[in-house]
């Protein structure tokens, strides 16, 4: 997750609930046992054992280069900013879509101060291949990254196994994002490419930080005044006004499949300026500002695990069950959001 110094993301929690949009019926058309069906797909060792390998190639690959930064800037950032891995895992991330048959691309875009490699990968849609449902997290991250973002590649190779296993009216996309940490700049580049492209996104789901929870009262973090759990145990999933509608989705399948605590967080408008863009801290802030649905699912990050950017984000550190959960909850929600799986 993109750092945001001085700061803090706020919780609003269930009290937002109220203004989710409910103009059209939540779950029109759903299929609840399918759904289930789909999500117990996803395997927790195999999640894990997955963050296992990822964490391990960042420990092995060299650091990207920071010379960019001026004096000043070394002085106050080097740490963590010049000890961000990313090549390896971007060909780990490849190499597993390509191994289970995908279509799968390097979208390689130049620019000012380094070129971005997004790793794009698609189930296609059977009658509506143009409608497309995204599904991204970034891959780079420093030191080991385990939670930062470890989980959400991981989470991207599961579900991309679980999900080619079944049709569905919609494309289905994965993207690895590149450079999140130096300012959104892969998503933000992959955003500027889709203008003028004839297909219409119609969901997005962005994973940073999504395999750290606890029970302890007092470990949730959050502006002062601000209604929030007090502790680390739920999963977050954050929209604008464009996707209240998403996250009302999310958070009534959660509801019926019973996954795990989900706490919605709605930003007024499109999330700009909300409470200095407390909101707007990952991958999902480039959809947003061009008016796309996105939601960005996190365990909010600094706010709970205090491993943020620093050496001790460690495989160790992870609460595997509510991990597992959080994917599984994903697949149903992707699932359903392309239409199928198609009986």
């Amino acid at each position: 997750m993109r750092a945001l110094r001085g700061v803090k993301c706020c919780l609003l929690g269930a009290a937002l609930l109220g203004l989710l949009s409910c103009s059209k019926p939540v779950l029109e058309g759903a299929r609840l046992e399918a759904l289930a069906a789909v999500a117990s797909q996803v395997d927790g060792e195999r999640l894990m054992g997955l963050v296992a390998e990822i964490v391990d190639v960042h420990r092995q690959d060299s650091v990207a280069d920071c010379s960019f930064l001026s004096e000043a800037q070394r002085a106050r950032l080097e740490k963590p900013f010049c000890h961000l891995t990313r090549n390896k895992t971007a060909e780990l991330l490849q190499a597993r879509f390509e191994q289970l048959g995908l279509s799968v691309r390097r979208q390689e875009m130049a620019g000012t101060p380094f070129t971005t490699n997004n790793i794009i990968a698609e189930i296609p849609g059977t009658t509506k291949p143009e409608e497309v449902v995204l599904v991204g997290a970034h891959y780079d991250a420093f030191f080991e990254g385990a939670d930062d973002n470890t989980t959400g590649v991981a989470a991207l190779v599961e579900l991309a196994r679980v999900l080619s296993q079944y049709k569905f009216e919609r494309t289905i996309r994965f993207v690895g994002f590149d450079f999140e940490e130096f300012g959104l700049v892969g998503s933000s580049r992959y955003v500027e490419a889709q203008n003028g492209v004839s297909e219409r996104l119609v969901a997005s789901a962005i994973f940073d930080c999504i395999g750290y929870y606890t029970s302890k009262p007092g470990s949730q973090a959050s502006l002062p005044g601000l209604p929030t759990p007090s502790a680390g145990d739920f999963l977050a999933v954050i929209a604008n006004d464009t996707s209240s509608q998403r996250a009302a989705e999310v958070y009534a399948l959660n509801d019926a499949l019973k996954f795990m605590k989900v706490v919605p967080l709605i930003a007024p408008r499109d999330g700009a300026g909300f409470l200095t863009g407390n909101l707007m801290r990952s991958d999902h802030t480039p959809f947003w500002l061009r008016g796309d649905e996105a939601l960005f699912f996190t365990d909010t990050a600094d706010f709970r695990n205090s491993n943020y950017h620093k050496e001790t984000d460690t495989l160790d550190t992870l609460e595997p069950t509510s991990f597992r959960q959080a994917v599984r909850l994903s697949a149903a929600t992707l699932a359903f959001w392309a239409g199928g799986p198609q009986p």
